[in-house]
């Protein structure tokens, strides 16, 4: 399929103003991420590895055939269209499966992660009616003690039964199906999604996200991997299938393209691990989040032990930062592409070295087809070089259908047709967009507004530090309102010293400004952190007022 880059269009700002959604009124997500490539060509789709080393590869083909047979399961056990079927599992060929079988009925998928415990797992499957669950029979063995608090979860499909017998198992019930089905005429405006907000504060709300969604991640997709796909191109992320990064930003995209895509049921992120998985699978495009960015960093004398086929980097959830850019340039021979997008509103912006200039710390600008701005508190657009809130246009393909059952809360994410993201930002000159943080994260320290991304990179680059997040807390002194505290996790080999508090002040002082001088360290054995790999400043700042 032709790439956006093989156009005549040879530069980014070029691109952007010719371009044009063209979203076909009917669209099932199964049909064009998996059935239109089962031609019987046995097109290479899954290259599914274990812990344990065990491989299994899997085509188009196949794809259509076991999903096929699990959608005839789903529709036996009474799943029809809009009923919410979760699936509890990593990255595996089960879950792809669950997937795919519940938008050829018209269901809407919900994936749960696996770290999930008692509270989450029955607040979500409370919340969407669940009516299904795939899982593993640990999972079953944890859902058997909520049942009795789940009136809608009629149906638990096991993929490995051995210890749990009040459940079905996942695939006998689908080896005993029949391999053909008709696929739902979905509308593109149809639900396909229930993706979860892994907000720091609140409930989480459940963004419901239409098939068309899919449409709208492709120009950010191809332009942060410098134009996708290319002969040979395979796709691999450690983000978590069950969130957005994992599921829209890497698993489905790639397929749309009929790219093989790289799973690995891995518990933890292992930097050896990763870059061997990489590297014996000839991995040319990856979604690394900036935390494992900075993990791979820490240990990158592996990277002479594994020899890469990377092409290309995309990297979202934090700010990837200059200190992150300039170590992949150097260590990776690549530029990072860092993207900017949300649940709710996913692949607004981000860089494309191929056809822009990467200005290091900038999210880059607004992907072809997706409109934002920046909004002052008033309601009003701002112009270039005013801090205010990112803001994107509603009329997008990507955008999403709602919350789940909240419409209050989903009227109140807008501002007109503008819908808030709640990252405080602003645009320069150029065009370019530049994070500052959270809206609630920013720091107001004797009347700066300070945001703590800038922070934490030039902390980044002290050779000591591994982890860092910056957040404001109540000046001691009652003189400044805030004050900058950077909570830190030392690399191996460094400990925690008054010289090395001062050290890092006056980097800050000397590197930013002296009202971005962090006034508070402290030292952490590790941050607390969301299932996708952002840094919770929100508890940060509970614990500091918890202990003063």
């Amino acid at each position: 399929m032709q790439s956006l880059l093989d156009t005549q269009h040879s530069d980014f700002d070029s691109l952007v103003n010719s371009f044009k959604w063209g979203v076909l009124s009917k669209f099932n997500v199964a049909n064009v991420v998996c059935d239109r490539h089962a031609d019987g060509s046995g097109k290479l789709a899954l290259i599914a590895e274990s812990e344990s080393g065990e491989v299994a590869r899997y085509t188009f083909d196949e794809l259509r055939e076991q999903s096929n047979q699990l959608a005839n399961v789903f529709k036996n056990e009474g799943v029809g269209a809009r009923d919410r079927v979760a699936v509890i599992l990593p990255q595996r060929i089960e879950t792809a499966l669950v997937h795919l079988a519940a938008h050829k009925l018209a269901a809407v998928s919900l994936p749960l992660s696996v770290l999930f415990g008692d509270d989450a797992l029955l607040y979500r499957l409370q919340d969407s009616g669940s009516n299904l669950v795939v899982c593993t029979a640990a999972k079953a063995a944890q859902l058997a003690q909520l049942r009795d608090q789940l009136p809608d979860l009629k149906t638990i499909l096991v993929v490995d039964p051995d210890t749990h017998d009040e459940s079905l198992s996942f695939w006998s019930a689908l080896r005993a199906s029949d391999n053909e089905i008709s696929i739902a005429q979905t509308n593109a405006n149809d639900p396909a999604f229930l993706l979860y907000t892994s907000g720091t504060t609140g409930p989480p709300k459940g963004a419901l996200i239409a098939h068309r969604s899919l449409v709208g991640n492709l120009t950010g997709f191809e332009l942060s991997h410098n134009g996708f796909p290319e002969p040979g191109d395979c796709v691999y992320s450690p983000a978590d299938w069950a969130w957005t990064g994992g599921l829209l930003d890497a698993l489905m995209p790639a397929w749309y393209y009929g790219v093989p895509v790289v799973a690995f049921e891995n518990k933890k992120f292992d930097v050896n691990a990763i870059l061997s998985l990489m590297s014996r699978h000839k991995v040319t495009c990856a979604f690394i989040p900036p935390t494992a960015l900075k993990m791979i960093r820490s240990q990158d004398e592996l990277l002479q032990t594994h020899p890469s086929s990377l092409r290309s980097i995309m990297s979202a959830g934090e700010a990837v930062g200059e200190e992150l850019f300039r170590w992949g340039q150097e260590k990776l021979g690549l530029d990072i592409n860092e993207m900017c997008g949300q649940t709710e509103h996913n692949y607004l912006m981000g860089n494309c070295s191929k056809i822009m200039d990467v200005r290091p710390g900038s999210m880059g600008k607004a992907y072809p087809g997706h409109r934002v701005a920046i909004m002052g508190d008033d309601g009003n657009l701002l112009g270039t070089d005013t801090p205010g809130e990112l803001v994107a246009h509603r009329d997008d393909p990507v955008h999403f259908l709602g919350y789940w059952n909240n419409p209050d809360a989903t009227a109140s994410k807008y501002t007109g047709d503008w819908f808030h993201t709640g990252d405080v930002a602003y645009q320069d000159s150029d065009g370019y967009l530049w994070f500052m943080g959270r809206a609630d994260d920013v720091i107001s320290s004797a009347g700066y507004r300070i945001g703590p991304g800038e922070i934490e990179d030039c902390v980044m680059k002290h050779p000591s530090v591994l982890q860092v997040a910056a957040i404001g807390v109540p000046d001691p002194e009652g003189i400044r309102g805030d004050v900058v505290k950077l909570c830190i996790v030392l690399r191996q080999g460094f400990s925690a010293s008054d010289t090395l508090r001062s050290d890092l002040q006056t980097q800050v002082r000397k590197q930013l400004a002296a009202y971005e001088y962090p006034r508070l360290i402290q030292f952490f054995d590790a941050l607390p952190m969301t299932t996708t790999g952002k840094v919770k400043r929100g508890e940060l700042r509970q614990q500091h007022l918890l202990l003063t």
